[in-house]
């Protein structure tokens, strides 16, 4: 096992939970994942597991309020990421209106201004802040190239 899994591990059973054969595979399946992913996203990757879309849910809810993952709600649907070991504690999505990806927006200067906005946001209001999702919406760059070529040959007709 993973020295990753096994922390999970440790952390799961300090909490008075089971560290189960599909704890471990959802675990394992979101470390594993570039992208968010949803319950169904999850469900379809290990389903050959023979593990239930409910015992998907059960898990992502405990892995939620123990902090293992992060949970964006984007549109009505729940998308998950690794919250712990994920090197970016806080940091921006930006999801695509045509296509329905979602990104992470990797730029270190944004990070650093984004802590600066919770802290300075915990200062001055008398707040602890301990999770914030920053969402932009638009198009990506591939959407954002084909809608060009589209309305270029609108043009052209």
């Amino acid at each position: 096992m993973s020295t990753q899994l096994d922390y999970f591990k440790n952390l799961i059973e300090e909490k008075g939970y089971k560290f189960t054969f599909q704890k471990k595979i959802i675990l394992k399946t979101l470390m594993e994942s570039s992208i968010h992913l949803n319950v169904e996203e999850i469900y379809n990757k290990i389903k050959k597991n023979n593990i239930g879309i409910a015992t998907v849910y059960r898990n992502l809810k405990v892995f939620k309020k123990l902090g293992i993952v992060k949970e964006l709600n984007i549109n009505a649907v729940n998308y998950y990421e690794m919250k712990l070991f994920s090197g970016k504690p806080l940091h921006i999505h930006f999801k695509c209106l045509k296509c329905n990806s979602i990104i992470d927006i990797d730029n270190n200067k944004l990070d650093l201004e984004y802590l600066k906005l919770n802290r300075s946001i915990e200062h001055s209001e008398d707040l602890q802040i301990r999770d914030a999702n920053i969402l932009f919406l638009g198009l990506c760059s591939r959407c954002k190239e084909e809608e060009k070529c589209q309305d270029q040959q609108s043009l052209e007709e």
